[in-house]
């Protein structure tokens, strides 16, 4: 592969990992090809974008990308399969359903919003991790919860403030 042709595929990935902000780090050596496109038909339908490259490619692209993480590049050994997508735990779903038939892919580290998750044994506690459409579904619940008290006390006790009160009372 010749200099510029490596350049690209740094920028390219830089790219991705920008405009991601979430990217998995995983070893999915030694899988049949029939595995593998398994996989990459289940990232498709699941909006991930798997890519393979060389470890000396990705460091560079990290580095591109303004990540200054030791621990990442720490895993940057044996063959690496990037995973990329707008959603922190998305992958990590995947990898805990793809286990469920098989020992890989193995996780050897994510990077979710700027914090780097290192080792396997990160999966479960990535796969808990909320999206941030999930937390602001959750902010807007618990901002609409005292709005629905005071409209269902309303509409139960008559629109008098006395009513009003009154219901409320007996809500406790």
């Amino acid at each position: 592969m010749r200099k510029e042709e490596k350049q690209e595929i740094v920028q390219a990935l830089a790219e991705q990992i920008k405009s991601f902000g979430n990217f998995y780090i995983t070893d999915t050596a030694d899988l049949t090809v029939d595995k593998i496109n398994g996989i990459r038909r289940k990232c498709y339908e699941q909006g991930i974008i798997i890519q393979v490259a060389k470890n000396s490619l990705i460091e560079k692209a990290l580095i591109e990308a303004g990540i200054d993480s030791e621990e990442l590049r720490s895993v940057l050994k044996g063959a690496s399969t990037l995973l990329f997508s707008e959603s922190g735990n998305a992958p990590a779903k995947l990898i805990k359903e793809l286990r469920k038939s098989g020992d890989k892919p193995v996780l050897k580290g994510a990077y979710i919003q700027e914090t780097a998750f290192i080792g396997d044994d990160q999966l479960n506690a990535l796969v808990t991790l909320k999206s941030k459409d999930e937390l602001v579904a959750d902010i807007i619940a618990a901002l609409q919860s005292p709005a629905k008290n005071v409209i269902s006390a309303l509409q139960s006790g008559g629109n008098t403030i006395s009513g009003l009160v009154k219901a409320l009372e007996q809500r406790g």
